[in-house]
């Protein structure tokens, strides 16, 4: 043991390894559990200064149990900071994040506030590859108080230099480069190398978005050399990608393939999945931008599959929150299988993009837990990120659980089941744009998929670079389609937009033959009108003639916000008066909504509401109007005021109960408490109450993200009233249409996986039709337009149709699209 001591304190790790083997060796017929616990301690330490993750795991596994039996609460604290840094580098994210709170707690226990600066730089690590950088700057700034508290420049330093990657992935670039400066001064003036590696790619990173490609590589080549030197795989494998990327930049293609390929091996000897999944994403880019399509494809898919086995065993939150940082490698592998023209293999990697952590929760719900084209999910626990068995690590046991996605054939039959025509939206990023965090490129093209009932399958693009000239992109033209009543900035966004020329599709298609001249003078709405052009005409010849035929679009990232319905063709028609619309969140989220409602079929009976007098009653309608709202805080800190209450949807519930027959909840009745017990009996639901989109969303300090949105009931004794998006995540519903008709229902959190809110929530707890709002509903028309729907899905049991149809009528007595259009049916028709 001695002997081992003396070889790791002058450098020679390989051969202290082989030392403390021994000693283990020899204490164990000794049960000298005490030298075993040390010679264990020792290894698992010194397998993490080597990078030797697995091993590292194996040894400090078998410390613990031996350490907690013989009260070495401080020896069990390194021990799990030391595992937490382990599981993160083998992309475990679940038990990295489970050690280092263990950890945190024993060091508070402990008094150790060394120990526990080090545990939150370590945890705030695995928030900031989980895309969490909230907590992720919450950590980093506790830390470096507590560095300053005790003088450690050195914490400092290390603190400094991890608030300054997470500015630079917020985008805060100016606050990046005075953190990271900070550092490598601190971690110069300490001695340490590591960190002064580590920094100065997060400097050259810095300087390298700002095009400053000589002061970038500068950094690069120092850190790289310095990495060199001391040995970390880890910091050579960053500071050579890093350089493949600046020389990408510079189109020098065969050096920055060179680099990338150098990283990607050092990141496989590593078995370091996010490293390796992230440069082979870059070499995938280089590799297109040299013209070789086939290689591309070949890394892209490799990095493709690393990144999946990242998600599996975290809980849907952070299955979203991680994929947001992924989402740019399936958009470069779509456009690469295009170039290649392979149009149905792209498609498949559009799909694959779509919803991921979405379509694993609704698969792991479904009874079988799977559908044709994906076998067995991992949701996590909601509450809490775990869910791993302690050794399991991605590309191991978890690629058993991943849901395998959709196939063209498997789109293909979506598409003739549901009996629509299926519109898919990609955006492609402008290309120059360098990719950090979350942030987002503005949009350069929109690519529009479309999948016929019969099978046919056609791509169109549309060029969205000419929205540039006047500083507008596809967002802004978004939030003018909003503009339904008079803002400053919507009047901007329109004198915009009107200076535009009009924007041609790469393949340019007439105008749909359905459309009519109007003849009442009807208001053009330069927002509608812009968005029809973009997303609809270059499509129009591949659109349905029938206005009964189904049409679901799936949108994507700011494309969730557009009231299709009420998009306007040159003549001034709506898009509704053509066509009956749905929308979806993706074509493998219909197949397994299809699948929700045919296993409620076969439980329950089927579904129809009564029209007749003598038939009035129907059962299992669960109707909620104006609840005694409960109290809610505006913002963090400021006292609970009384939500307003909502007397005209009041009327709106009461007219509904009767139309089908049952008694509506309002006032102290409307609990949330007695609603709860209802619900999961319910086949029909309406809440004609508050819908609180951003409730939830603040985290916890270092607890995980919220989940935004709640719907407002009537407190109770023991309750705030408030049913939150996470507690719906986890009811088990059998409704067959859950309606939340107040204001903005269907607004969220807009990410990679789709708007996380309400509807998200519904859905997955096994609705598989849900109507929401897009902005803030009059009363009169939503009072007027839903009473007609349910008077509609009496005899029509179509809900796309009697949407249809109840937006029509609605219309003729309030002609303005913020009266009717801010409804959409998400998920089934039928």
């Amino acid at each position: 043991m001695q002997q081992g001591n003396q070889a790791y304190q002058v450098g020679q790790l390989e051969a202290a390894v082989k030392l403390w083997q021994q000693a283990r060796t020899a204490y164990q017929p000794l049960q000298n559990r005490v030298g075993e616990a040390i010679a264990l301690a020792n290894l698992g330490a010194v397998y993490v200064a080597l990078e030797r993750y697995r091993d590292a795991i194996a040894a400090l596994e078998a410390f613990l149990p031996l350490a907690h039996s013989l009260g070495n609460r401080q020896g069990e604290a390194q021990a799990l900071g030391n595992l937490g840094i382990a599981y993160k580098e083998l992309g475990n994210y679940n038990q990295a994040l489970r050690s280092h709170r263990q950890a945190g707690k024993l060091m508070r226990l402990l008094g150790d506030r060394a120990g526990l600066g080090q545990v939150l730089v370590n945890l705030g690590n695995v928030f900031e590859a989980l895309g969490d950088y909230e907590n992720a700057t919450i950590a980093y700034e506790q830390s470096l108080n507590l560095a300053q508290q005790r003088g450690d420049r050195a914490g400092e330093g290390v603190a400094q230099g991890n608030l300054g990657g997470v500015y630079a992935n917020l985008g805060q670039h100016d606050k990046a480069i005075i953190a990271q400066t900070n550092s490598l001064a601190l971690a110069k003036a300490t001695g340490n190398r590591e960190g002064q590696a580590s920094t100065l790619i997060n400097l050259g990173t810095a300087y390298h978005v700002r095009n400053d490609y000589k002061r970038a590589i500068s950094y690069y080549n120092e850190s790289l050399t310095i990495s060199q030197r001391i040995n970390s795989r880890k910091r050579t494998a960053e500071a050579l990608s890093s350089l493949g990327l600046a020389y990408e930049d510079l189109k020098d293609y065969p050096k920055a393939i060179n680099y990338y390929e150098q990283s990607v091996a050092i990141a496989q000897q590593l078995n370091d999945p996010q490293l390796e999944g992230l440069t082979l994403n870059n070499l995938g880019h280089a590799l297109f931008g040299a013209g070789k399509l086939a290689e591309a494809e070949q890394r892209l898919r490799s990095a493709i599959q690393l990144l999946d086995a990242l998600r599996p065993g975290l809980n849907d939150t952070y299955k979203a929150s991680i994929f947001d940082t992924q989402i740019y490698t399936y958009n470069l592998l779509q456009q690469i299988l295009l170039a290649a023209q392979k149009p149905e293999a792209a498609l498949e990697i559009t799909e694959h993009g779509r919803a991921r952590a979405f379509v694993e929760l609704l698969a792991q719900r479904l009874p079988g837990g799977g559908s044709e084209s994906a076998k067995g999910a991992d949701a996590g626990d909601e509450s809490e990120p775990n869910g791993q068995e302690p050794n399991q690590l991605p590309g191991a046991n978890n690629a058993a659980l991943a849901v395998q996605p959709i196939t063209i054939a498997a789109i293909k039959a979506v598409a003739r089941q549901q009996n629509a025509t299926l519109v898919e939206y990609a955006i492609v990023p402008d290309d120059d744009f360098k990719v950090q965090g979350k942030q987002r490129a503005r949009e350069a093209e929109l690519l529009i998929w479309v999948v016929q009932p019969t099978g046919e399958v056609a791509v169109r693009r549309v060029d969205l670079k000419p929205l540039w000239q006047n500083g507008v992109t596809l967002v802004d033209a978004v939030r003018l389609a909003r503009c339904l009543t008079p803002q400053p900035l919507c009047r901007d966004l329109a004198q915009k937009v009107r200076g535009l020329e009009s924007v041609e599709p790469l393949q340019s298609t007439p105008t749909s033959s359905s459309s009519i001249a109007r003849t009442d003078q009807r208001r053009q709405q330069p927002g509608l009108r812009k968005l029809h052009q973009l997303l609809i005409e270059p499509i129009a010849d591949l659109l349905p003639r029938n206005p009964s035929a189904r049409l679901v679009f799936i949108p994507q990232e700011a494309l969730f916000l557009v009231p299709f319905v009420a998009l306007q063709d040159a003549n001034g028609n709506y898009l509704i008066e053509n066509h009956t619309i749905l929308t979806a969140p993706a074509i493998q989220v219909l197949e397994l909504t299809r699948k929700q409602r045919e296993s409620q079929g076969n439980e329950r009976g089927q579904f129809l509401l009564s029209s007749t007098p003598s038939q009035r009653s129907t059962p299992g309608t669960l109707v909620v109007g104006n609840p005694t709202m409960p109290s809610v805080s505006a913002a963090p800190g400021e006292p609970p005021e009384p939500l307003p209450p909502l007397p005209e949807s009041e009327k709106e519930a009461i007219a509904i109960a009767q139309l089908l027959g049952t008694q509506v909840l309002t006032g102290n009745q409307a609990t949330k408490v007695s609603i709860l017990k209802k619900l999961p009996a319910a086949r029909l639901i309406h809440f004609a109450t508050h819908g609180l989109l951003e409730y939830g969303s603040q985290s916890a300090s270092l607890e995980g993200l919220g989940v935004p949105g709640a719907i407002a009931l009537a407190p109770s004794n023991n309750d705030d009233g408030l049913l939150t998006t996470s507690e719906v995540l986890n009811l088990r519903l059998t409704a067959e249409l859950v309606t939340l008709s107040a204001c903005d229902t269907g607004q969220g959190r807009i990410t990679g996986d789709g708007v996380i809110g309400l509807s998200r929530a519904f859905v997955a707890a096994g609705v598989p039709s849900v109507i929401v709002s897009l902005w803030a509903v009059p009363d009169a028309a939503t009072a007027k337009l839903m009473t007609t729907f349910y008077q509609t899905l009496q005899q029509q049991p179509d809900k796309a149709q009697a949407l249809r149809q109840a937006m029509l009528i609605t219309m003729k007595d309030y002609p303005d699209p913020v009266d009717w259009a801010a409804f959409t049916l998400i998920g089934e028709a039928g």
